[in-house]
C-alpha cells in the first residue's frame, strides 16, 4: 500500500497538468502498476498532493496538503439563515400552515400587506429573500417545524391471516 501511495504521489501533480489524451496514459499505466481500478486512480491522483491556502486570525497564511482518503466537503453557504428562518415561520402560522407551493405563490402579495398591517417587520435584505424563495427551500426551511406538529396516527391496516376456507372463499374453488 506504502508503494502504490508513492507512485500516485509521484505521478499526481503530473497528472493534473496534462490533457486528456495524456491522462488517458497516464492511468493506462497506473492500472498496470497499482492494479487499482480506473476510476479510483483517477480520483486519487486528481485529489492527491493538492493543497489549499487558508488564512489563520493571525494573519499567518498556511498550505493543507488534501489527503487522498479522504473526500473534501463540498457545501455551500446557506442563503437562508435564521434572519429568514423567523419570519417565514410567522408567515406560515398566519397562512395556517400551507405547502411550501401554496405559501410561495401567497408570498408575493401576503408580505407587503403584512408590514403595511405592522405585522411584520424586516429588513430590506430580508425582504428580498422572503419574495425570492422558492416552494422546495420553504419545505427544507420548515421540515422539522411541520415534523412536530404532525398527529401521530395509528394505522388503521391490519394483517389478515388468509387460511385455505378464505383462500377457497374468494377464489371460487
Amino acid at each position: 500500500m506504502r508503494t502504490r501511495m508513492e507512485v500516485i504521489k509521484n505521478v499526481a501533480e503530473q497528472y493534473r497538468r496534462s490533457t486528456r489524451k495524456e491522462k488517458g496514459k497516464i492511468l493506462d499505466s497506473i492500472v498496470r502498476i497499482t492494479g487499482y481500478n480506473r476510476s479510483y486512480a483517477s480520483h486519487l491522483l486528481s485529489l492527491c498532493g493538492k493543497g489549499y491556502r487558508i488564512k489563520a486570525r493571525d494573519g499567518k497564511e498556511y498550505r493543507l496538503v488534501a489527503d487522498p482518503r479522504v473526500k473534501p466537503s463540498r457545501k455551500r453557504q446557506k442563503t437562508y439563515g435564521p434572519e429568514v428562518l423567523e419570519p417565514l415561520k410567522y408567515i406560515w402560522a398566519v397562512m395556517d400552515f400551507p405547502c411550501g407551493k401554496r405559501l410561495a405563490a401567497c408570498m408575493e402579495w401576503l408580505v407587503p400587506k403584512l408590514e403595511e398591517c405592522g405585522e411584520l417587520n424586516v429588513a430590506p435584505e430580508v425582504k428580498e429573500r422572503l419574495l425570492s424563495i422558492s416552494p422546495s427551500t420553504i419545505d427544507r426551511m420548515l421540515a422539522s417545524d411541520r415534523k412536530t406538529l404532525t398527529i401521530k396516527r395509528r394505522s388503521l391496516t391490519k394483517p389478515r391471516r388468509t387460511t385455505t376456507a378464505t383462500w377457497n372463499r374468494r377464489t371460487g374453488r
